[in-house]
């Protein structure tokens, strides 16, 4: 019992970062000026990326007889929240949004690492999150690819 407990606490962890990162581009994407609009199709992407895993993993938690989470961190609302009062300040250049962008990509690297940690997770759910966790670290460097390019011009 206390190993299904604990994984659904890590899937419903993984189901708030995932909220999170949605939503995080969600805003990026609607936030960007018509010389970074191009940027738009990637961060719908990852959007939609992240409500698939979230679908996933609320699928594992059903299977594990519970309601999955539908919330977001409270650490990423206050940083969608910086990212808007940065914006404001002059910050939406194209090097800042795909820093920050990445600074989120770190975050859901890491609670995917912490996640896979855990010994006692099944199978089918480690199986779910390495699957995850690669597309996860291709976007990543994707991000970065991008905000580093930006940086050299």
């Amino acid at each position: 019992m206390e190993n299904q407990e604990k994984t659904v606490e890590v899937l419903n962890d993984l189901i708030e970062i995932n909220n999170d990162r949605a939503d995080g581009f969600d805003k990026a994407a609607s936030d960007l000026s018509e010389e970074n609009i191009d940027l738009k199709v990637t961060f719908d992407k990852l959007s939609s990326d992240s409500r698939t895993n979230v679908t996933e993993l609320a699928g594992l938690v059903g299977r594990n007889g519970e309601n999955p989470d539908t919330g977001n961190t409270v650490l990423g609302t206050l940083h969608r929240a910086w990212i808007d009062i940065k914006a404001s300040f002059g910050g939406d250049d194209r090097h800042s949004i795909l820093a920050e962008c990445e600074r989120g990509e770190d975050a859901i690297k890491k609670a995917y690492k912490d996640a896979l940690q855990e010994n006692d997770l099944g199978e089918n759910v480690r199986s779910v999150l390495l699957k995850q966790q690669d597309a996860i670290n291709i976007s990543h460097d994707a991000i970065k690819a991008l905000r580093d390019a930006h940086k050299a011009l």
